[in-house]
């Protein structure tokens, strides 16, 4: 009997204040999709960077003029350097052929350039990618070498980017929490107020403060629930048509997001949305309204 009279309760407080529910719903959700936009795009540049990471390659490019003996030296050393994880050597037939590749858009850039143009070089997988210094220091002066170039110096701009763009989700997100928070705590204010004789009948007849308190605590956790939902909602809906649409352009760039991704998602901005609205709840009767 007790639970059916809270439920009926939370029920009616939603629909007496059925503007302040729909407004405290609209911007818990906006700011829950944008929390788990920002959770979504975080996992991705984690599984970005542990996959082109792994595959990064370190570029030395011979001189022109290096000789056999230089040449062999170089690739007797890589060959032993702890650092190095694999070691490929590029002539210049084969670096022409990469060339054609890259530039098969372009056949008067590729006509333009002869074979014998391009530098021989040794193209390196390292067994950590962040000790690409290590390798610069240690063969920059080496005789034969002319350029180092290391993949991860672009990786870092492009993760950099995408950094700050989970940043910047992040404070849009806690700027959204914050208001939808303020709309909760005055949202139970006007629903307790409304409702001040029958907290004062149910004070003089023993009630507890529980018991009096949990319709209002349930009614911020129903909006923050509904509001997890339609925050799903959103992501579904992003995934679906930016999956069809220009970021289907991105897709061998970026790793998909999968529709376990978003399920996987779901429980933790429910439990945001449901654990906040209640402390925010508990915390206003309990300081504001001393029911």
């Amino acid at each position: 009997m007790r639970m059916k009279y809270v439920l009926s309760e939370v029920l009616v407080g939603l629909w007496r204040n059925v503007t302040m529910t729909i407004a405290m719903i609209i911007t818990m959700a906006v700011s829950l999709f944008m929390l788990g936009g920002a959770g979504l795009l975080f996992q991705k540049v984690g599984d970005m960077k542990d996959l082109y990471y792994e595959n990064v390659e370190v570029s030395i490019f011979l001189k022109t003029d290096v000789n056999e003996q230089q040449r062999t030296d170089l690739d007797a050393k890589l060959k032993s350097d702890p650092l190095v994880k694999e070691v490929t050597y590029v002539n210049k037939d084969e670096a022409y052929k990469r060339f054609q590749e890259m530039y098969q858009d372009a056949p008067d850039l590729v006509n333009a350039v002869k074979p014998e143009q391009l530098p021989e070089s040794f193209r390196l997988k390292l067994v950590n990618p962040e000790q690409y210094k290590n390798i610069y220091d240690q063969y920059k002066d080496t005789e034969g070498v002319d350029e180092i170039v290391d993949q991860s110096k672009l990786l870092d701009k492009v993760f950099g980017v995408l950094t700050g763009i989970q940043t910047f989700a992040l404070v849009i997100a806690v700027f959204m929490a914050a208001a939808a928070l303020l709309l909760v705590a005055n949202t139970i204010q006007v629903a307790a107020y409304s409702k001040r004789r029958e907290v004062a009948v149910m004070k003089l007849v023993g009630a507890s403060n529980w018991f009096i308190q949990a319709p209002f605590v349930l009614e911020a956790v129903v909006a923050g629930l509904i509001g997890s939902i339609l925050a799903l909602t959103f992501l579904v809906a992003g995934k679906y048509f930016g999956g069809g649409g220009s970021l289907a352009a991105l897709e061998g760039l970026i790793t998909p997001v999968s529709w376990g991704d978003l399920l996987l998602m779901f429980p933790i901005m429910a439990g945001v949305g449901a654990l906040f609205s209640a402390v925010t709840g508990w915390i206003t009767l309990r300081f504001y309204l001393r029911v």
